[in-house]
Order: C-alpha cells, then sequence, then structure tokens
C-alpha cells in the first residue's frame, strides 16, 4: 500500500496524513453551521486509476471509489459495500457470487451494474502494470456476469482471503466508458461510486473531495467536503495544524514531533489532541537476488546478525515503534519472531563467520537505497543507523541513496538498487497478505523471489483453510522459512499517530482495520 494499501492491526507508520476538507453547510437554527474537515498528509497518490498503484494512492482511492466488500470499522470480516451480498457457493473455496444493490451509479451518472464490475477485475488483469495490484488477482481465472446484478468470481485455486481482497482499494470500481480495458486513464480526474466525488486534483498539492449525493453503501457520511493536502515535509504540515490551517495530520509526524505533542498535552498547553493507535504498517529491507553481493545468501544471513533493532527504534523512533522479527506483525493471527530465533541477539562474530565460511573475507560493499520523504522525514536517521551498525562490524562498507518517491519507484520496479527500503500496510487482516504480495517472480516489491515449497505448496495449503485461525500453523513455517531466506528483513512496525484540533470528532472511527482513513467519519464537534 501500499505502497499500499493494506489493512489492518498492528504495525505502523511514523507518516502523518492530513486530510483537508473543503467546504459544506448543514442547515440549522438561524443560519449555516460549516461542515468542513482539512487533512494533510505527507503520502501523496501515484496515480489516480486503480489499476496502476499498490500503494498509498488507496487511502484517496477508499473515499472515491467502491468496492464490493468492505472490513467495517468494529471488525476483520468482510462484510458487503457494493455488493447485497456475497458468498463462496462451492465448498471448495472457488467460486464466489455477488449480488450488487439496487441503483448503484458512478458519479457521472452511469449505472455500475454486472458488467462494469467484470470490466474493473478484467482491465486489471489485462493491463498488468508494474506498480499496480494485478499480481493481487493472479488467482482470478474470469469472472461472468448472470443478468445486470450477479457476478461471479472463478478462481484457479482455493482462496479463503478472496472476500478480504474484494475490500481492498486494489479493486476499486469504475465505469468502463471512462477507463479504457487496455489501457490506463493519464490525466488528474477520476470517477468512482463512493462517499465522495473527486472535484478537483492537484498532484502533490492536495486533492478536494465532495459529497457524493447518488452514493448506496454502509459509510454514513458527517461532512459535507474534504480536501487533502500533500506536503513534502512534516514540519509544514505541523506548522499548518497548529495556525490552524488544517485540521488534523494522519501520516508523516516524525518521532520528535509525536514527543512535543505528549509533552504539550502532560501540561494541558496545546490545542491539539493526538491520538495513539494500533497500526499495520511493517518497514523492512528488500534484497535483490540478482545483485552480485545481495543474491549471496550468507551476505543476507550476515546482515540479519548485524542489525540491532531495539538500537534502530530507539535512536531513531524513540517510543513511537517497536523491533520486527517477522514480517508479520505482531497483532496479526499467526505472527512469530522468526528472525529472532532465527538469528538472536545481534554478533558480529556470528555475522564473520557467515561470511568467512562462505568464503567471502573482504568487506561487502554494498547501496542502500530509500525513498525521500515517502515514510516520512526519519528515514534518512534510519538509514544512516543502519549503515553505523553494518560498518561498526568492519564486515560492510555501505554507501546510501536516495530518491524521491516516483523516481524510486521506478527505480526497484526495473531492478536497479541492490537493496532497498520499503514500508508495507496489509491489504486486509490475514498473515497471508504479509507474506504472499512479495512471494513469486512479480510481486508488489518489484523483486524476484523463488521459493516453489511456498508458493505452489505451503501457502496454497493455508488459502483453503476456511477458519483462518487454524491457518497459523502454516503461517508459522513460512516465517521460518522467509527467516532462512532472509531475502526480506524485517525492521520495525509502529504505532498510527493521529494529531488533530480539540474541535474534530470520529478521529478512532476514521481509521480502518488497513490503517486507511474513512475520512467521511471525521466532523468538527460544533457542526453536530
Amino acid at each position: 500500500m501500499f505502497d499500499r494499501k493494506g489493512l489492518l492491526r498492528a504495525a505502523a507508520t511514523i507518516l502523518t496524513l492530513v486530510l483537508v476538507a473543503g467546504c459544506g453547510s448543514l442547515p440549522g437554527g438561524d443560519g449555516d453551521e460549516e461542515r468542513k474537515i482539512v487533512v494533510g498528509t505527507t503520502s501523496a497518490p501515484s496515480t489516480l486509476d486503480p489499476a496502476a498503484a499498490w500503494d498509498g494512492s488507496w487511502e484517496l482511492y477508499r473515499n472515491i471509489f467502491q468496492t464490493l466488500m468492505t472490513i467495517p470499522s468494529s471488525g476483520t470480516t468482510p462484510e458487503p459495500e457494493a455488493a447485497r451480498n456475497c458468498a463462496f457457493t462451492d465448498s471448495a473455496s472457488r467460486i464466489y457470487r455477488c449480488e450488487l444493490r439496487k441503483g448503484l451509479k458512478f458519479s457521472n451518472g452511469r449505472p455500475l451494474d454486472a458488467e462494469a464490475v467484470k470490466h474493473t477485475f478484467d482491465r486489471i488483469t489485462s493491463i498488468e502494470s508494474p506498480s499496480g495490484p494485478a499480481a493481487l488477482l493472479a488467482n482470478l481465472r474470469r469472472v461472468d456476469t448472470r443478468g445486470s446484478h450477479v457476478v461471479i468470481f472463478r478462481l484457479e485455486k482455493s482462496d479463503a482471503t478472496f472476500p478480504f481482497i474484494l475490500s481492498t482499494p486494489a479493486t476499486s470500481l469504475v465505469d468502463p466508458e471512462e477507463y479504457p480495458g487496455a489501457t490506463l486513464r493519464p490525466g488528474n480526474t477520476a470517477t468512482g461510486s463512493g462517499p465522495y466525488e473527486l472535484k478537483s486534483y492537484q498532484p502533490g498539492k492536495r486533492a478536494v473531495l465532495v459529497e457524493n449525493d447518488d452514493y448506496k453503501g454502509t459509510a454514513k457520511i458527517r461532512n459535507d467536503a474534504v480536501t487533502i493536502r500533500y506536503y513534502k515535509r512534516s514540519a509544514q504540515m505541523v506548522s499548518d495544524l497548529e495556525a490552524g490551517r488544517i485540521d488534523l495530520t494522519y501520516r508523516g509526524l516524525t518521532p520528535s514531533q509525536i514527543m512535543e505533542f505528549q509533552d504539550a498535552a502532560a501540561t494541558g498547553d496545546t490545542s491539539v489532541d493526538l491520538s495513539e493507535m494500533t497500526g499495520s504498517e511493517v518497514h523492512f529491507l528488500v534484497f535483490n537476488p540478482k545483485d552480485k553481493q545481495a543474491g549471496k545468501l550468507a551476505v543476507r544471513r550476515a546482515v540479519a546478525q548485524l542489525v540491532d533493532r531495539k538500537e534502530l527504534v530507539r535512536e531513531v523512533y524513540d517510543r513511537t515503534a517497536t523491533p520486527l522479527y517477522s514480517m508479520v506483525p505482531t497483532g496479526i493471527a499467526g505472527h512469530t519472531n522468526a528472525f529472532l530465533n532465527r538469528y538472536g541477539e545481534p554478533d558480529p562474530d556470528r555475522a564473520r563467520k557467515t561470511l568467512r565460511n562462505a568464503g567471502i573475507t573482504d568487506k561487502v560493499r554494498l547501496t542502500l537505497w530509500y525513498s525521500e520523504g515517502r515514510y516520512g522525514d526519519s528515514t534518512s536517521r534510519e538509514f544512516a543507523e543502519l549503515k553505523e551498525q553494518l560498518e561498526d562490524s568492519g564486515l560492510f562498507d555501505i554507501t546510501l541513496r536516495s530518491r524521491s518517491w516516483d523516481a524510486f519507484q521506478k527505480g526497484y520496479l526495473a531492478g536497479e538498487y541492490p537493496v532497498f527500503g520499503r514500508g508495507w500496510s496489509g491489504d486486509f487482516p490475514d498473515a497471508d497478505n504479509y507474506i504472499t504480495p512479495f512471494l513469486g517472480e512479480e510481486n508488489a516489491v518489484g523483486t524476484p523471489y523463488r521459493n516453489r515449497e511456498l508458493t505452489e505448496e505451503l501457502l496454497p495449503y493455508s488459502r483453503r483453510q476456511s477458519d483462518r485461525g487454524a491457518a497459523g500453523q502454516s503461517f508459522a513455517k513460512a516465517q521460518r522459512m522467509m527467516a532462512d531466506d532472509a531475502q526480506l528483513l524485517p525492521l520495525w512496525q509502529g504505532k498510527i499517530y493521529i494529531a488533530a484540533e480539540k474541535d474534530v470528532a470520529g478521529v478512532e472511527s476514521s481509521v480502518d482495520a488497513s490503517v486507511i482513513m474513512r475520512v467521511w467519519e471525521l466532523y468538527k464537534k460544533s457542526s453536530w
């Protein structure tokens, strides 16, 4: 999610999203009362076409597009949204049937019918954008329709997680007339059927949302309009919050800013409330198996034996993150501390022995890449800390490089980086979604991960288990195997912090299980 997302339980980001609301009014009393919200974020969309994004763009999509299913605010089990009802019709979890609500239509007035749903899924898999979510639908064999309101999904293999996939913004429903079947839609406009219409969009600056009067779904909209402002730096975002130019921040706060808000709250000297929540974002390193050095198992394992996660989160993130020892974060059923069990505490002597046993006696030269701004202002400090830890062992010579998110994303999808940092918010609240997206030839991080036992045996078996808690044993084994491979190195998971003006309500219910903000839950206390 995303970079997406996306998304659901325990992991968090030290980013801050601030959605900025436009104007609206609620008749009442002697005059009209404004119902507007302004949010800010350091996480701007990479594209407005859902077929091309598997990243933080989902935070905008969630509010302007509909999906067939959704995760309710009070649970982690998918429920119908654009659909009236959905269910597997066979015992093998390979045929999934959905019936649409009556009267659905897009913001341009065209009907949202079964053919539009089929078109949405067909174009994702047909276009197969390198930065898009086609990999999430790799198991989808075909989509059939029955009349104008029934859609039937036929899967190649059993997949009890498919209802979760239908709840993600990856499957945002689009109008066939405006979204071509074979190409991406260009420009700065979007047409959906969600709670809001996208009134205007300035890339990297702002998105103005207005309530969609024709929306039919489960969302209870508590404001009239929202403006999302996109920031390159957290400092400006916080300055605008304190000056009253925005109402809240969601992604982008640095640890020092969080601590300042906490200290101010302790003394009562602030007009801002800081909310802390469980998140779903994990941060990790990706090793390119095609690189001369990063492709060596001994090099990856040596890095795994040297990285001190406790020191990393202490020195860089203070109390706003926790060490992570698996790609599956704590709080998700099936989580284990696989990397801690495999490598133990940081040990330079063991790392040296690992390299020497593989015939590596010279210092290993590696270049670590990261994205500027995408994950907040602390990322550069994080990578400086990693460089120091690895070089202090005397075994590595580390070079750091960074790029803006767009350039960074193009680079890793092209396989340019030996090692790079990524963040991930689960698409849905299931351990499968913290493992499967990163495996196979084509995946969410653009770096091949070949392990046939994982991709063809273990994970397919886990997806046949409709009781997701019962799949824990399979996930535990998968995490052990991934720790052995060390191609993905988990670093930390954080917490979600939302800083908001005291007159803003609905904050705690605005973040769904995928840690995506549903701006329709936000409102000014004075407007109700």
